[in-house]
């Protein structure tokens, strides 16, 4: 009989102790998926205040050498809230007990020692994969998760001690997670690794190209992904690297939590609701349309969107559609923050009385649960999207996505056309091409289709009826791991 697969999974952040976005929810659901399926996976955080709340956390080790001029940290042990899954917390309040966000300081700068703050976290993560673990328990794979977690592959690189093997997951590889060269010292880095075959990007040091280069394997959140940031215009700069690491780079589809995402039992809603209790869903229309202080008007179709408000996710080409659709019926609710110029102009569109738009800025967990249910559909028209979690949300939710065809979206998402609608597979509606008339006519034909009550109905419901749970996902990760590893008898 073969052992448990023990696994560490090493990340920033991890919903509902700490979420900034989709990286939290992963975190905190691709664990316990994978504990549901044999594996001992446990969770290792940062010790950010919300994190050292989480259930019954004792001191496991304490005095563990971090790096030099940092204080000895301690290792906590607890759970995720909810679950079984067991968590881990380095705590050191020097690094992580402040006021802010995970990566950024209150005023939305980058905090200036996060080299140290992640370079110490990812030596942890390393040295639990080793012989000189300050614990018992030591997991076959370390399961590192974007720039924040980078160097763990690189220190066990380094150290002959190592006995784990690891994976390295890209989220979004336009965070590098760069530093000045001078950094290399201080996080006890051998000045032989910073070469062009190692953690050196562009005369810096980059955290997410040791991983790249020093994991074992490598996944992404989509299998479209995989192939695109092996591409000039998605790669970042790292894409000859992704090339010529092809054969170990695996896309993996993200699943998402039906305990926290489920129409029927979403303690958010005012009326809950399934594939065959549509009629139900109007209630919560009319609860958002209260809330955002939009027209009591159910049969004026309203557009929803809970997005960082960035060049990225497109939120230009939502100005511009919204400023060609003023004075027609449709409503729009947009939850977000982000760039300050593009949060003005939705703000301007917002108090302009030929529209009727709402913008509630930045993020609010109840809110963002009220516009799935509450919107007739959903906008995402991102210039690329590494997975995205919301057109997923949308379509279990019978809130079809207006997406662009990029990433974990065209992959998830099946456009609305006469053929998929006889073969009764539409989701949702794509197009192609980055600009505010491309995404007007898919919008357009989205309006169109609303009107048709039957038609509609067979799109909601063939949303709603796709399996997005984490079960496929978490197999496809555990056939890594076995890659990884081989037999673990």
């Amino acid at each position: 009989m073969k052992k448990a697969i023990r696994v560490l999974y090493a990340t920033s952040e991890a919903h509902p102790l700490i979420k900034t976005g989709g990286l939290a929810d992963v975190s905190g659901a691709l664990p316990e998926a994978l504990c549901e399926r044999g594996a001992d996976a446990r969770l290792l955080l940062p010790g950010y205040p919300p994190a050292l709340d989480a259930p019954g956390l004792r001191c496991v080790r304490k005095d563990i050498a971090l790096l030099p001029g940092v204080e000895p940290g301690r290792l906590l042990q607890g759970r995720m809230p909810g679950t079984e899954t067991v968590l881990y917390v380095l705590d050191c309040p020097s690094l992580f007990d402040r006021a802010g966000g995970p990566y950024q300081d209150p005023d939305g700068r980058d905090w200036s020692d996060n080299h140290l703050r992640f370079g110490a976290f990812s030596r942890i993560a390393a040295l639990l994969g080793t012989r000189a673990s300050p614990i018992r328990w030591r997991p076959d794979i370390i399961h590192c998760n974007d720039w924040q977690t980078g160097l763990a592959p690189a220190y066990l690189h380094f150290d002959d001690r190592a006995v784990a093997r690891s994976v390295m997951s890209v989220h979004n590889i336009a965070f590098t997670g760069r530093f000045p060269s001078a950094v290399v010292p201080a996080l006890l880095l051998p000045w032989s690794g910073f070469a062009m075959h190692g953690f050196e990007f562009y005369g810096h040091l980059s955290f997410l190209k040791a991983g790249l280069y020093y994991a074992d394997r490598l996944t992404t959140v989509s299998e479209s992904y995989a192939h695109e940031i092996q591409s000039e215009e998605f790669g970042g700069g790292l894409q000859g690297l992704l090339r010529a690491r092809r054969h170990q780079l695996t896309g993996i589809m993200n699943g998402i939590d039906l305990k926290s995402w489920s129409p029927e039992t979403d303690r958010h809603l005012s009326q809950p609701y399934g594939d065959n209790s549509l009629h139900l869903k109007a209630a919560n229309k009319q609860a958002l349309q209260e809330r955002c202080a939009l027209a009591l008007a159910p049969k004026t179709p309203l557009l929803g969107m809970v997005s960082r408000l960035t060049f990225q996710k497109g939120i230009d080409l939502v100005v511009g559609v919204a400023q060609r659709l003023r004075g027609e019926p449709v409503q729009v609710a947009i939850l977000g923050g982000g760039d300050a110029r593009l949060e003005a102009e939705l703000a301007r569109l917002a108090s302009d009385p030929g529209l009727d738009f709402a913008l509630k800025r930045g993020y609010d967990e109840t809110l963002a649960h009220q516009i799935e249910a509450g919107a007739d559909m959903f906008l995402m028209p991102s210039r690329y999207e590494p997975c995205g979690l919301n057109q997923m949300y949308s379509m279990r939710y019978g809130t079809p996505p207006v997406v662009r065809r990029t990433g974990g979206l065209a992959d998830s998402v099946i456009d609305t056309t006469p053929e998929s609608l006889a073969l009764d597979t539409a989701t949702g509606f794509v197009f192609e091409e980055p600009s505010i008339d491309e995404l007007e006519a898919c919008l357009r034909r989205a309006l169109t289709t609303f009107v048709d009550e039957e038609k509609w109905r067979r799109v909601q419901r063939n949303g709603m009826r796709k399996d997005f749970s984490w079960s496929a996902s978490a197999n496809r990760y555990l056939d890594v791991y076995r890659a990884v590893w081989g037999d673990l008898d």
